[in-house]
Parts: C-alpha cells; sequence; structure tokens
C-alpha cells in the first residue's frame, strides 16, 4: 500500500505547488446565488442549508481542483447540521477525491483507550474517510496510537497539532520547560520520535505522520523544522489569519519541500474580495479560481527561498 507521504509528495509535484485549500463552509458568507436556490424556510439546520453547503462546496471543488494537490475540509461546519451535515461532509470528501484531489478532514481528534480507537475508526479508517486528519497529541502516545495504526494499515496519513495559529495558543505552546525549550518543541519531538517507524516513511524520506506547523512564531518555527525532520508541515495561517507568504516560507526545507500551506476564507469566500469584482459578474467560482491561482503564485515566490 502506497505510503501517504509519497502520494502527497507526488501530488504536490503533479500541481507544482504545495497549496491547500480549506473548505469552512459558513452559511451566512455564502454567494447570495447559491442561497437563493435553496430557500430555508425552516432556518438554518433545514435540509435546504445542507444543500446549499453542498453545491457551495461542489462549486468551490470544481474550481480550485486544477490547480492545487489537496483540499482540508474541517468537519466542524459540517457537525453543526447533525447527520445531515456529516453525511455531506462525506459527500464532499468523495467529490474532492473524484475530481484528483487529495483530502485532509481537519477533526483534531484525540482521546485515550477505546475512545481513540473509536474516533481513529470513525474518522479515519475505511474508503470514504479523507486520505488524512489532523489530530490533538496532548494527550501523549497513547491517544495518538490508534490514528497511527490506521495510518500504517490502511496507507494514511495523520497531522499531528504542534503549532497551532490561534491567538492564544502562545499561552500554553510557548511556556519554557525547565529544559529551556518550549512545550511545542518537546511536543514536536515526540512527534518526530513517533514518525520514526520504518513502516510509516515513505521513500523520500517524510512520514504519514505530519505536523501543524503555524509560522505564528517565526522563530519556533525555524526551530520546529529542525526537530521535525521527517514530518511534512501541514501550515494554517497563511491569509485571512495574517500570515504572509514570507513567514510560512519558514515551514519549508531549504529545498522547498516539507510542506503544504492552507489557505481557507481568503480562496472560497473571494466573491465578497473587492479584489475580485470584476469578475463576480461571471460567477463567483471565477473569483475563487482567481484567488487561488493568486495564491498559488504568492507561494511559488517563496518556496524556494
Amino acid at each position: 500500500m502506497e505510503n501517504f507521504a509519497d502520494r502527497l509528495n507526488q501530488a504536490i509535484r503533479d500541481r507544482k505547488t504545495p497549496a491547500c485549500v480549506g473548505l469552512d463552509p459558513v452559511l451566512a458568507r455564502l454567494p447570495k446565488t447559491v442561497c437563493a436556490e435553496y430557500p430555508m424556510e425552516n432556518g438554518r439546520t433545514s435540509a435546504a442549508a445542507v444543500n446549499a453547503i453542498v453545491a457551495f462546496g461542489r462549486g468551490v471543488i470544481e474550481a480550485v481542483a486544477p490547480l492545487v494537490p489537496v483540499m482540508k475540509i474541517n468537519v466542524a461546519f459540517f457537525e453543526a447540521y447533525g447527520g445531515r451535515g456529516v453525511d455531506a461532509y462525506r459527500e464532499l470528501i468523495g467529490v474532492a477525491r473524484r475530481a484528483g484531489l487529495l483530502t485532509i478532514g481537519d477533526v483534531k481528534r484525540g482521546d485515550i483507550g477505546h475512545s481513540s480507537a473509536a474516533y481513529a475508526q470513525g474518522q479515519l479508517a475505511g474508503g470514504d474517510a479523507p486520505d488524512a486528519i489532523t489530530v490533538n497529541p496532548y494527550l501523549g502516545l497513547d491517544g495518538v496510537k490508534p490514528f497511527i495504526d490506521v495510518c500504517r494499515e490502511e496507507g494514511k496519513g495523520i497531522f499531528s497539532l504542534v503549532q497551532t495559529s490561534n491567538e492564544s495558543a502562545s499561552a500554553v505552546q510557548d511556556v519554557r520547560l525547565e529544559s529551556g525549550e518550549t512545550v511545542a518543541a518537546h511536543v514536536g519531538g515526540l512527534v518526530n520520535d513517533w514518525a520514526g517507524d520504518e513502516q510509516l516513511m515513505g521513500s523520500a524520506g517524510y512520514s504519514a505522520v505530519g505536523a501543524v506547523v503555524s509560522p505564528r512564531d517565526v522563530a519556533g518555527a525555524d526551530g520546529l523544522r529542525t526537530i521535525l525532520r521527517r514530518c511534512i508541515f501541514l501550515v494554517p495561517g497563511y491569509g485571512a489569519q495574517g500570515q504572509s507568504a514570507g513567514r510560512v516560507a519558514h515551514c519549508f526545507k531549504e529545498d522547498g519541500s516539507g510542506a503544504i500551506v492552507n489557505s481557507s476564507r481568503g480562496v472560497i469566500y473571494a466573491h465578497a474580495n473587492d479584489r475580485y469584482a470584476e469578475l463576480a459578474a461571471s460567477g463567483w467560482q471565477k473569483c475563487v479560481e482567481a484567488a487561488c491561482q493568486d495564491f498559488v503564485a504568492d507561494l511559488d515566490r517563496v518556496q524556494n527561498r
């Protein structure tokens, strides 16, 4: 079974970009033309609301699939709609896969014992599950091992949270331990150890176990790039969250490998951006396509420093 890191690296080579588009559908931000097709008489939990989100997701996938290798779909924006929403999440994973995209489920799961094993089966195992998911390592190895087992058995991948992009992350992740290293650096070292299982390693020297690393702290990102030598980084924070291409460049190795960079709101809601107003008359998907092209071009300028 082909290693996930190898499949991801090949997809990056095929598309010639490490760009990842995130799908975080918020009903109030969808294009009016999409919502108009699905009148929501029963409010946000109605079937019409879910149908609108699916239509939007399909449109985004159609616009970006020729341009990027991977899509990250955030399950939270689907679980908010109950069972219908979960079904929609799975449906769009299938749509993205058939469009030639690798898929990452942004689920951030983590627990212990039987609970973690159940999450691993529910979120990562099986052909209708995404190619990889995000996981929370802050319960230690026993919270992550069931996910690693699925990676090994089914050729899937995980991205373990290490240095995240949210505003208050530094209150935990930047704390200095007695050794002098930060909590994030310590967790990074653990993740790199977990990644080293030879059954998880791909031919290019990267593991199916990756890491979520934001460049919100550039020095921290530089340090983590050294520590997590086996891991591909999933890099959040670009665009709407304020991280520039110049900052995310710190998450790549010197040869330009080792990271995929995610942009969600800056691409999928481009119809509301004045920069793309002239394209709006041709349809909201044209705005998404143009924003994605700009995203790809921005990364191309800095990937090989």
